[in-house]
């Protein structure tokens, strides 16, 4: 057993003591608050708010099955969006509710990843919290988009992944391969959803055959055939590839399925992958500047925020600031400078922290697409959340408890002082948003 967590660098050696109890009761409890908060006032406004006035529409027509609509965008989202609609009501809180319920099921996702990944408790709930009360995750769980859809999906991904990693370092292969199963399928949910996290789709496949080819340095085995060894024994790479790179592929595609019944123009099996294409162009297609958009390095620093509503509405003046936490979104960047260094010096765990980060804003550093927007860092904000818990995580256990309880009250502290101007709540005068915005480009 040893030798096999030896040849699981996946995670991280320091936390593998066993010296830390399974903290799920917390996990449920932070999740289940996350939960009723996000509840709150979800049915206000009570008329669409930014790109509501796109999905709202399209989700209509899938429940028709009439034609198509917002064309540029894979039908995940949207179909959750018209599933509540059938269930729930054609009215905002009927709208909004698939974001409650996936953002929150991702919260509770990506502390159960952190679990696996380190079996530390105190990096797992550190976790929690600040990516509870990082803005940007509340806010996009309170919104009828396809990000959180998207966004939920991977972290139901990454906790998938991490299980099998640990199970198989178990010595339990027919578990780990019911993970790594869920993992490909919930891959393909996310990219079914919007394309954001692409660049993260290849990280588990690529990583399983990184691990199997270390395991097998010097050991005689087809490379892709080869199944007694990590990160996953029992499971051969070519096994692995058909459950991280073709289910994931076929996830995507089944999740067209509605379009091949449109009355108008229906999907045939011919022109699905031609219509990739199209969905790409048109998506480079929007070119029209927009008040709000912003670049990769402006979400770093959290300069350049948007809002999705301010407006008298619902009987008072409200507002929807999409906007990182202050705090977190800030002191990430040296936690995440922090992973690199550690990762350069061997800790993998780190290293993939920094690198999911990092793959996650390049992505929108170098593609054509011209018109881009704040809330597109919502799956580097993650990373960097995850990279600031591990880090207050580490120093705790060293002794050093002063920052974690900084970061913590600071982090909370702010969310609650943001809370009316991230849910909509009654704002006392129309130019209230000045007590908010601290700095001008946020106005």
């Amino acid at each position: 057993m040893a030798s096999l967590l030896h040849n699981a660098p996946a995670f991280d050696r320091a936390y593998r003591s066993g010296r830390d109890r399974d903290p799920l009761g917390w996990c449920v409890l932070l999740a289940f608050v996350f939960w009723v908060v996000v509840l709150h006032r979800l049915g206000i406004p009570s008329k669409p708010m930014f790109d509501e006035i796109h999905y709202l529409p399209a989700a209509r027509r899938l429940i028709e099955l009439s034609s198509r609509l917002n064309p540029e965008h894979p039908l995940v989202g949207k179909e959750l969006i018209a599933l509540s609609m059938k269930l729930v009501g054609d009215t905002p809180f009927g709208w909004r509710l698939p974001s409650a319920i996936v953002g929150t099921l991702g919260l509770f996702a990506a502390m159960r990843a952190m679990w696996w990944a380190t079996l530390s408790r105190r990096a797992t709930l550190v976790l929690g919290v600040l990516m509870a009360t990082n803005f940007i995750w509340f806010v996009i769980a309170r919104i009828a988009m396809l990000d959180m859809a998207m966004g939920g999906a991977m972290a139901l991904a990454f906790w998938q992944w991490a299980l099998a990693w640990r199970r198989g370092g178990e010595g339990r292969p027919g578990r780990a391969r019911l993970h790594l199963a869920m993992t490909g399928v919930f891959l393909g949910l996310s990219l079914g959803a919007k394309w954001n996290g692409a660049p993260l789709l290849a990280a588990p496949g690529l990583l399983f055959a990184w691990d199997r080819w270390r395991a097998l340095a010097g050991r005689r085995g087809h490379f892709l055939i080869a199944h007694d060894a990590a990160p996953v024994p029992g499971v051969s790479l070519l096994e692995a590839g058909l459950w991280l790179g073709l289910l994931p592929i076929l996830t995507y595609l089944a999740t067209f399925a509605p379009a091949f019944f449109y009355k108008v123009q229906p999907m045939t099996l011919h022109g699905l992958l031609p219509w990739q294409k199209y969905m790409l162009q048109l998506q480079d297609s929007v070119v029209k500047p927009h008040t709000y958009m912003s670049r990769w390095w402006q979400w770093m620093f959290n300069l350049r925020p948007i809002w999705f509503l301010y407006e008298k509405v619902d009987g008072a003046q409200r507002g929807v600031l999409m906007l990182g936490n202050p705090f977190t979104m800030l002191a990430g960047l040296p936690a995440l400078l922090f992973c690199l260094w550690d990762g350069l010096r061997g800790n993998r765990l780190r290293a993939g922290l920094f690198a999911l980060y990092f793959l996650s804003l390049v992505f929108w550093a170098v593609n054509g697409k011209p018109v881009q927007f704040y809330y597109h860092y919502m799956l580097a904000s993650l990373f960097l959340t995850a990279a600031l818990a591990v880090v207050l995580a580490d120093w705790w256990d060293l002794g050093v408890h002063w920052p974690g309880r900084i970061a913590l009250l600071l982090a909370v502290g702010l969310f609650i002082g943001f809370y009316p101007i991230l849910s909509a709540g009654r704002l006392p005068a129309k130019n209230a948003y000045t007590a908010y915005t601290w700095l001008h480009s946020w106005r």
